[in-house]
């Protein structure tokens, strides 16, 4: 924790284990985290004045890939309740745990509070239900939670594979197919009650100021699987009843409500076939009634990528993170439709808050320090609060990275090029040229670790950020639509050009290529179609689009970036696949993949 005027970083917990997500209750009094310290993640809270942290519940994620997912741990504005997401199925393990009762009437029962369930309900409950447990007068019901297909999570490993869904896969194995919730904790008692039900993923929390009502977003399509199309929702906290707030053919994520809770600010897209993976669209900015209405747009006229949409605290703008030529800066959007930066530094800044003083808190990075945590005071003075890399940073020599432009057949095109940490006079050194994934991720003014590493190691490091790169607006974005290999290529290949023609000590003759994803697929593509890169690295990376389409977890990128499916575009995609062309590849190359990384081919 830093004092918010300056002074020593104070350590809260100590202990060998993951620690994430601290957040601050509204009275000040609370400090809630998640912690794996017990073997099994879940919410702990502890004094904010000190002592010993205590469990609150467990937390069971599922392993499904949540494109913009945001809050999800918040507290009620009376600081007596935490809602989180989490499969149900971690309350089968609480119907097992005794709790102290609050009321007589409770004694002896579970700490779970279920949702009222009409016969209609229980009928078509889309789980087994093995236990069933009446409240207090027969209100409500609980059920213990079993999944579906737990003998296929179970099965051994060489057992043969039932696949009955779309996205049967995650990041990193087989789905779980563990679904997200609402579930809402009380501090105190430890009671537990799961506000929404269902085959859905719900994400992006938020409590309503009143504390009466959860805003979230969802994709609750028939077949959420087949058409990621997620809008937003509200929940009441007594009742459950869930209402819609949007029907866009878009995506909406990270809704907050308004300070006095009239309105809500969100982000958004407006096309109708999207990805979970990397979007071509920008996210916008949008504020709806709460109560459903009109949507109205924030920052229409600045072309740019927006994310993490913060109130202040008098409601009359809206603050939210975007990218702009290798930056990522704080905007303020009032009544404009083009928001200003609050203030210009080569950061990225990879999140903020705002206190109840319109202070703002952020943390960011630059190529010459990793994250740190700052202050932006009422006055536009911005204040460090924190200092923990100093010892680091005393132990190595970092490269800074020389920014420069170049043009291409659809404008200016930027770049960063990190000289060898020592860099001798006269000589010259190797070349890596390291793509970004995406495609439409952003090379920038962020501490890069692995170009550090590179360039310490003796290499000169080439970024560049070729069409299909967020951070220079829409068009320029969806510069690789229908066209991997083709300009994005181009654009690399002119990069490289112009690096040597601009920096003396790079060795032509010594060049190397290397990315991670897109960045991967990249690197395959390049030594299909040039002799010049002596050796590659391809990190999780793909060969052949028309399988990817069929054996990883992001369909729809391959849809939304061809505009189309395989059977449709079958002539594009196998053109554009490096297998297609690897008879002409003349170099060597190391692929890094995982059994566990499925999803690229």
């Amino acid at each position: 924790m830093a004092p918010a005027n300056g002074g020593e970083v104070k350590r809260l917990t100590v202990w060998d284990a993951g620690e994430s997500s601290p957040r601050w209750s509204p009275d000040g009094k609370w400090i809630a985290f998640y912690s794996d310290r017990d073997r099994k993640n879940g919410i702990w809270i502890f004094p904010a004045e000190g002592g010993e942290p205590r469990l609150v519940c467990h937390v069971m994620r599922t392993n499904f890939h949540l494109k913009g997912a945001g809050e999800s741990l918040t507290w009620s504005p009376d600081s007596k309740r935490i809602a989180f997401i989490s499969s149900p199925e971690i309350l089968s393990e609480v119907l097992q745990q005794p709790a102290p009762p609050v009321d007589p009437k409770l004694a002896g029962l579970p700490p779970v509070v279920f949702r009222p369930l009409t016969r209609e309900e229980i009928d078509k409950l889309p789980v087994d239900v093995r236990e069933m447990i009446f409240r207090a007068q027969g209100q409500a019901m609980g059920k213990k939670a079993v999944s579906p297909l737990d003998n296929a999570v179970s099965a051994l490993p060489d057992d043969p594979r039932v696949i009955t869904r779309l996205q049967y896969k995650s990041r990193t194995s087989f789905s779980d197919n563990l679904r997200s919730h609402i579930i809402v904790a009380d501090i105190e008692t430890r009671r537990l009650s799961q506000l929404t039900d269902g085959i859905f993923y719900e994400h992006s929390i938020n409590w309503s100021p009143k504390g009466d009502e959860i805003v979230f977003a969802s994709n609750r399509e028939p077949d959420p699987d087949k058409i990621n199309n997620t809008d937003l929702f509200t929940v009441n906290v007594d009742t459950f009843a869930v209402r819609q707030l949007t029907r866009t053919k878009g995506c909406e994520w990270t809704p907050v409500f308004s300070p006095d809770g009239s309105e809500i600010a969100f982000t958004g897209t407006k096309r109708e076939v999207t990805t979970i993976d990397s979007v071509a669209e920008d996210a916008h900015v949008f504020i709806i009634p709460a109560r459903g209405g009109a949507v109205r747009e924030l920052n229409g006229e600045q072309d740019r990528r927006a994310t993490s949409v913060k109130w202040a605290p008098d409601g009359k703008s809206v603050f939210f993170t975007a990218s702009d030529h290798g930056k990522t800066l704080i905007y303020n959007a009032g009544n404009q439709r083009r928001p200003s930066a609050v203030f210009d530094k080569s950061v990225q800044v990879s999140s903020f808050s705002i206190s109840n003083e319109g202070k703002i808190a952020f943390i960011s990075s630059s190529p010459a320090e990793p994250a740190e945590l700052f202050i932006l005071k009422s006055g536009g003075e911005i204040a460090r609060l924190s200092n923990i890399n100093q010892q680091f940073l005393s132990t190595v020599k970092l490269s800074l990275p020389r920014q420069f432009t170049f043009k291409s057949d659809v404008g200016e095109v930027e770049a960063w090029l990190y000289p060898p940490a020592d860099m001798a006079e006269g000589k010259k050194y190797p070349l890596i040229l390291n793509i970004h994934g995406g495609p439409h991720g952003m090379f920038g003014y962020s501490f890069n670790s692995s170009a550090q590493v590179m360039a310490a190691n003796g290499y000169a490091v080439l970024m560049v950020n070729p069409r299909g790169s967020s951070g220079y607006g829409q068009k320029f974005a969806d510069g690789c639509i229908n066209d991997w290999g083709g300009g994005d290529y181009r654009d690399l290949m002119r990069g490289v050009n112009e690096a040597r023609g601009r920096f003396p000590f790079i060795d032509g003759d010594r060049m190397a290529v290397t990315g991670g994803s897109y960045g991967g697929y990249m690197t395959n593509w390049v030594i299909t179609q040039s002799d010049r890169f002596k050796a590659a690295v391809a990190s999780a990376s793909l060969s052949n689009l028309i399988s990817f389409y069929s054996t990883s977890l992001y369909q729809d990128l391959i849809h939304a970036e061809f505009n189309g499916y395989p059977w449709d575009n079958f002539d594009i995609l196998w053109d554009r696949s490096p297998l297609k062309h690897v008879k002409t590849r003349k170099r060597l190359s190391c692929c890094f993949t995982a059994n566990r990384t499925t999803m690229f081919t």
